[in-house]
């Protein structure tokens, strides 16, 4: 690439997929982009994990329901300011360098986001529906949904926006398919590992491996569909297997039968920022300058 004649044509795989010319000095800018942005993405990645042990897994945040104030502290920190905020930021990054573009991370045009979150969503609820075996009160779905969607946000936007293409930009010279599977595999695997941070049983050597293969499940909807808002919807509903299925073996799922207010309004709050950041701030990013 370095090699590239000064009036050589360069791919940027931004959402006009058109090839623009580019000076050595911009294809210099650009690899240095490139490796800047994924040296950012790990080491969000590798924060992200750090402030989740320190604010959950290390104090057992999750397996004390007194412990109000410090999952506040825990949302706010580890998957909004970090999540959410920190991980658009260096998105922000890949995509002003040409690393990756809006398209293929999965910051979609508005009709086809919509009808793919519709998807998504009725192919996660059939999941949830086949493994609960039996009818579940809405208020309790709406519920539980509500409590896991601004860790998934966290969850999506760093492991699958920022590390999946990441190695898909590492591995994109070895071709589209190569590129993809790499994807999948960091994605996932490092999905899986983000939960030794957190407090048992999510930390369990079993526990992980099998939200590994949850990873690689997720993995195939981002990679197949690349829309973030899709991903978001189906893999929460994934979440959500595993929180009923605990509230039901402690016998604390009568308390998700009436509207859990504060519990929704911070969903409400999570999504709102995203979208906020989105449209504000990831769309607005032009392309390395030629």
């Amino acid at each position: 690439m370095i090699g590239m004649k000064r009036n050589a044509y360069f791919h940027f795989g931004i959402r006009t997929m058109r090839y623009l010319p580019m000076s050595e000095t911009a294809i210099h800018t650009l690899i240095s982009g490139k490796y800047r942005f994924i040296i950012l993405a790990s080491l969000t990645y590798l924060f992200w994990v750090i402030v989740t042990y320190l604010l959950e897994g290390r104090i057992l945040t999750f397996l004390r329901p007194e412990a109000v104030p410090d999952r506040i502290v825990y949302t706010l920190v580890a998957n909004i300011l970090v999540g959410i905020i920190l991980s658009l930021w260096v998105l922000k990054q890949g995509i002003t360098t040409g690393t990756i573009s809006l398209d293929t991370t999965g910051f979609r045009p508005l009709k086809r986001t919509i009808i793919a979150v519709m998807i998504a969503f009725l192919a996660g609820l059939a999941i949830l529906m086949v493994q609960h075996q039996g009818p579940l009160h809405p208020v309790i779905l709406l519920n539980v949904y509500a409590q896991v969607l601004t860790v998934t946000i966290a969850e999506i936007a760093i492991c699958w926006c920022l590390i999946g293409s990441a190695a898909e930009a590492i591995l994109a010279r070895n071709g589209r398919i190569i590129a993809i599977i790499g994807g999948i595999l960091a994605a996932s695997f490092l999905f899986g590992l983000y939960h030794a941070a957190h407090s048992p049983p999510f930390n369990q050597p079993g526990m992980i491996l099998l939200l590994t293969f949850i990873g690689i499940v997720t993995s195939l909807v981002y990679f197949i569909g690349r829309d973030i808002y899709a991903t978001m919807a189906f893999h929460n509903f994934l979440g959500c297997i595993g929180i009923i299925q605990a509230l039901e073996t402690t016998g604390s799922i009568a308390l998700y039968e009436t509207p859990l207010i504060p519990i929704m309004g911070m969903a409400v709050i999570s999504i709102g920022i995203f979208i906020a950041i989105d449209i504000q701030y990831i769309r607005k990013i032009s392309p390395v300058p030629t």
